[in-house]
């Protein structure tokens, strides 16, 4: 889909664009110097997506070392935009690409955080790649996480954690938050889903237990914005 003129024929194009694609038109920042329309999935955000364009700008013009990650990649649609935001460096693909994991599943029932029985088990390694302008860039971590860290050894200047559960969002902060460079970013997605309260648990009990602040921002569902 090309972009539109703000006039009224224009305007009904793209109404009935969003109403069957589920998208959501919008200007983006201009404090990044980019007049142009583009189009979010309305379960991304543009809010969520925006703030990752800024948070972008922010590691590149103040050199931040390290490459980005992404546990809980499901069909990769926010890690196309984390490859296009940092075409530069590696990016770690974290997902069991099978859905949840029973064990934690466990977790989330005993706990009332949330019944886990979502699928996410409809995508592909391949999929996901599809999606990536830079796939070159990209490595796949494919596994129960943290098993699947395997002998990584690296440093990070932005991480995506969207694994919906608890015990997988609290070892995502376990592991990346010691390993984040200063000057670097977390985004804690579901932190405000009340489906998922799970994720707002792990959130605010890591980030206590390590006198850590982070900031929400008012996407869908929520995201907690972790600053070091």
């Amino acid at each position: 889909m090309g972009f539109f003129k703000k006039n009224k024929q224009d305007a009904k194009v793209v109404d009935r664009y969003i109403n069957k694609n589920k998208f959501i038109l919008e200007e983006s920042m201009q404090a990044l110097d980019r007049e142009r329309l583009f189009y979010i999935p309305v379960h991304l955000g543009y809010v969520r997506i925006s703030t990752l364009e800024l948070v972008a700008e922010e590691i590149r013009v103040n050199n931040i070392p390290g490459a980005v990650a992404e546990l809980g990649v499901y069909r990769g649609d926010f890690a196309k935009y984390m490859n296009e935001a940092f075409p530069d460096r590696r990016l770690y693909l974290f997902d069991t690409f099978e859905g949840f994991s029973v064990e934690d599943v466990v977790i989330e029932t005993k706990n009332n955080y949330s019944p886990g029985t979502q699928d996410f088990s409809d995508t592909t390694i391949e999929l996901v790649l599809d999606k990536m302008k830079y796939r070159d860039n990209c490595v796949i971590k494919k596994g129960y996480f943290p098993d699947s860290i395997g002998d990584l050894n690296e440093n990070f200047a932005f991480v995506s954690l969207d694994a919906d559960l608890y015990k997988p969002i609290y070892e995502g902060l376990k592991y990346f938050y010691p390993r984040l460079s200063q000057g670097g970013f977390i985004f804690i997605h579901d932190y405000n889903n009340g489906e998922y309260k799970g994720a707002k648990r792990a959130v605010t009990e890591y980030c206590k237990e390590h006198r850590i602040p982070f900031i929400p921002i008012c996407d869908p569902w929520g995201t907690a914005v972790i600053a070091k």
